[in-house]
């Protein structure tokens, strides 16, 4: 078993930095969570303080209950991946995955059937007797996994394991960490900066900015639900488009104006917003929330086409609408050209309304 619990821990450096501040959050027995957000957010302070490579200055860490503030990083049964591999190029793989073994005196058959079990689990056994240099990025990678798995750890550490690999090789070893969580049955935590990640890999993500939790939830809280204005622009390929205008009341409820636009919403929403007529905020839609049929009429956006993106299966458009230019995604079959006029429906239920200047998700925080 290995429940972590961060209550309300801080991280402050001697120069005044505040790297981390006020952290509550629950690491459950057995789940993938990963820690998300831009470089300075305190993700990797956050993980380097399970390991015990970063003291606690306020509050309480516990494993199972039992605080670890104190608790040197060689007594904490976890086990971390780098970034950097940090293999040693003079051994070769099996040296490279026993040598933690080793160092703690584990009987030779004891070492080698884990070796052994760990490479097969890996799709490394052929490569057993090469050295580092001799392998391949992922490759490396996944000694470096090895030499973690073999230790059993009651909590696996990731940071940044693959930034350092090509897009399609992130791709396969993410489907690799996934299956080898599911195979172990062990805590993983994980930090990334990758979106795709996060979603791909994580029971729940934790959205991190500048030392402070914005929200923690499963991937599709977090992409669907987002908290605040921030969470909904971390996450999302293209980004999420923002419009700023002012709720108005047009005789049947609430509606969204900037200028001679207007975007209806649905029952649900105009409900909730009820009495919030005058107040400003920022509507969000999602480069895959509108169609091309325009049947919407009331939640309608028309604009001129500025840019035309192919990404292999989808297109990606540009439109300047409402004098602001927003990126959708359409059929791959549909022929535009720019310069064109196009008008597209937009999801009323999957509109997000922001309020200013706080940003808050007023769909979620009312």
């Amino acid at each position: 078993m290995a429940k972590i619990e961060f209550r309300q821990v801080g991280k402050r450096y001697a120069n005044g930095h505040v790297a981390l501040e006020n952290l509550n959050l629950e690491i459950r027995d057995k789940e993938f969570l990963v820690l998300l957000g831009p470089s300075g957010c305190g993700k990797s302070t956050t993980l380097n303080m399970i390991a015990g490579l970063e003291e606690v200055t306020d509050g309480s860490l516990c494993f199972d209950d039992v605080e670890v503030n104190g608790v040197p990083a060689h007594k904490r049964d976890v086990a971390m991946v780098f970034q950097s591999y940090a293999l040693y190029p003079h051994k070769n793989v099996y040296e490279n995955i026993a040598f933690g073994l080793k160092m703690r005196k584990y009987p030779h058959d004891q070492i080698d059937a884990r070796v052994r079990e760990a490479a097969r689990a890996l799709e490394i056994e052929h490569l057993l007797e090469r050295r580092p240099g001799q392998l391949s990025g992922g490759q490396r990678q996944r000694v470096a996994l090895g030499r973690a798995m073999v230790r059993q750890p009651a909590v696996f550490l990731m940071d940044e394991p693959l930034s350092n690999l090509d897009a399609a090789l992130r791709v396969s070893m993410r489907a690799s960490i996934k299956a080898l969580h599911q195979s172990m049955q062990t805590t993983f935590v994980y930090v990334t900066h990758d979106q795709a990640e996060a979603l791909t890999l994580a029971d729940r993500i934790v959205v991190m900015r500048e030392g402070v939790v914005q929200q923690i939830g499963s991937p599709d809280d977090i992409y669907e639900r987002p908290a605040n204005r921030f969470v909904a622009n971390f996450l999302g390929s293209p980004p999420i488009n923002f419009l700023d205008g002012v709720l108005q009341d047009d005789g049947d409820g609430v509606v969204f104006r900037r200028g001679d636009l207007s975007l209806a919403f649905d029952d649900a929403t105009r409900t909730m917003l009820a009495g919030r007529a005058g107040q400003p905020v920022s509507i969000g839609i999602r480069a895959e929330d509108v169609s091309e049929d325009a049947e919407d009429a009331a939640c309608c956006l028309v604009g001129e086409v500025t840019s035309l993106l192919p990404v292999g299966s989808d297109q990606f458009i540009g439109v300047r609408s409402a004098e602001q230019s927003m990126f959708f995604r359409v059929g791959k079959e549909r022929t535009l050209r720019v310069g064109e006029r196009v008008a597209l429906s937009v999801n009323r239920a999957r509109l997000h309304v922001f309020d200013q200047p706080e940003g808050r998700n007023l769909k979620v925080s009312h």
